[in-house]
């Protein structure tokens, strides 16, 4: 096969991260944005050693397993993947992609361990309770946009006032934002140049307490010239920032917000309103400067009976239904961990959320995160919720495992996307605790570390994914691991080499 080359042929199966996998006469080809049996026409993008990938160029035929998508814009923004399967169909393909990865790295592995499948989240639809909408335009000089890129992207924006990923509050305030800005000429930041006035619009919603928090990020430059301001310098905080044009333009903003609330075309209520200043070069959402509008800049989310303070930039799962089951997934791997005398390491701990989980059946559990507003949150969640044996540090695990004096009986890991650092997963591997439970939202991170610790003499015993982000190609996986010499006590362990699906 040659670059340029154009075929057809039907995607057997699709691995993660939404790579669909064709059989042709010349050898196979993975192509992106394709569903399991879809007859496809495909262009030869890249060849080498090999391998082939291939860009979709058409959809020929359906696949047998769509039954069509709720949303007007499935296939052009680039938020979901699998929309046009039934839930059941896409919890499937999920599986598999995660159990053949686990396979992959687990059948040098001596022992056998047991595969517990997939968990479905509660809510399929309108689950995500943080979104960051993009401004921006459809095509080049067009009509001003709100929403999530489109497919394949990293200029053109899809407004997505018609998203199932979020509720009816999410597609009002987006839909009056936009129109708002419309109606004032305002125009957007633009990547390359840098130049230009809106940026982001993040919303978040809590979903048990239905508190909302709206921020508009903007850059400091003048909303009506996409020539940058003639001061663009760093803002001190407190620094008089605004013109009055733009004092008028932010208060028509917080207005019209008001007003949805006002006559109750809202369900929830809002907890705050923000204007962030963001001058990054990059398409970040951070703040230079922040201007509460409007009420707080947080509110509160309850999870599995405990309340957590969740600010603008906090990381709390987008999907708080799913993370229940994820959690509950977790306690219930760990388990007692033989008496209430263990020290365990959450580490990659965020706002603390699986610390706070852990505590009843701990004597003191050390959380270790590397984003210092993730633990000023987790330490003011853990006194609101009456735990003292909540220890939390901030900085990167690399590190911080060198400063810690009481050593773990138990290690949580929850690393982002990344996975972990091989220097900290050979800090983490030396402490020979006898087992250890790692939460990944990227299995081919997990593998990767997986075959470290296999190398190293632990072994998995169980697993499962949990379905946190319906329709997207985004999976969590859980894994139990343990040393040798306690596998040959534990009840779970089984003889199937590859995994006994439940």
């Amino acid at each position: 096969m040659k670059k340029g080359q154009e075929y057809e042929g039907v995607v057997e199966r699709v691995d993660f991260p939404g790579k669909g996998i064709v059989q042709t006469g010349e050898g196979s080809v993975t192509v992106k944005h394709s569903l399991p049996g879809q007859k496809i026409k495909l262009r030869i993008s890249k060849a080498r050693n090999g391998k082939a990938e291939g860009r979709l160029l058409e959809v020929l035929e359906k696949s047998p397993l769509e039954t069509g998508s709720p949303c007007s814009l499935f296939g052009l923004c680039g938020g979901c993947t699998y929309l046009s399967l039934p839930y059941g169909e896409q919890l499937k393909v999920k599986e598999a992609q995660v159990k053949r990865l686990l396979d992959s790295a687990l059948d040098r592995q001596e022992g056998g361990w047991t595969w517990e499948g997939i968990k479905k989240s509660p809510i399929a639809y309108e689950y995500r309770n943080k979104m960051e909408f993009s401004f921006g335009d459809r095509e080049k000089d067009g009509e001003l946009m709100l929403g999530m890129h489109s497919r394949g992207s990293f200029y053109d924006i899809v407004s997505v006032e018609d998203c199932k990923l979020v509720d009816a509050d999410y597609r009002r305030i987006l839909t009056a934002v936009l129109s708002y800005f419309r109606s004032q000429g305002v125009g957007y930041f633009h990547k390359l140049s840098h130049a230009g006035y809106l940026r982001h619009l993040l919303v978040r919603k809590a979903s048990r307490t239905g508190e909302i928090l709206v921020a508009l990020v903007t850059s400091s430059q003048a909303p009506w010239s996409r020539e940058p301001a003639p001061d663009t310098g760093q803002i001190k905080d407190g620094e008089e920032r605004k013109t009055g044009s733009e004092e008028e333009l932010i208060r028509g903003f917080l207005d019209i917000l008001l007003a949805l609330e006002r006559t109750k075309q809202l369900q929830g209520k809002y907890a705050g309103i923000l204007h962030i200043i963001n001058d990054s070069q990059a398409d970040v959402v951070q703040s230079d400067y922040t201007d509460i509008l409007y009420g707080q800049d947080f509110f509160y989310e309850e999870l599995l009976g405990l309340r957590f303070k969740v600010s603008v930039f906090s990381f709390f799962q987008t999907n708080t239904h799913g993370a229940e089951v994820l959690y509950q997934t977790a306690r219930e791997y760990v388990g007692d961990m033989g008496g209430q005398d263990k020290i365990v390491y959450d580490l990659y701990s965020g706002t603390g959320t699986i610390a706070q989980i852990m505590a009843p059946v701990a004597r003191k559990v050390i959380g270790v995160e590397i984003v210092e507003e993730a633990v000023k949150a987790a330490r003011q969640n853990a006194i609101e919720n009456g735990l003292d044996n909540c220890a939390f540090i901030a900085g990167d695990v690399l590190k911080v495992l060198d400063t810690i004096e009481e050593k773990p009986d138990f290690i949580i890991l929850d690393p982002p996307r990344d996975g972990i650092h091989p220097r900290a997963l050979s800090k983490i591997i030396a402490y020979g605790v006898e087992r250890i439970l790692y939460i990944s939202c990227k299995p081919t991170s997990l593998v990767r570390d997986l075959e470290v610790f296999l190398e190293s003499g632990y072994e998995v015993e169980r697993a499962c994914c949990v379905d946190q982000f319906p329709w997207t190609g985004n999976i969590e996986t859980v894994c139990l691991l343990t040393g040798r010499d306690a596998r040959q006590d534990s009840p779970s362990t089984v003889s199937n080499r590859a995994g006994t699906s439940k």
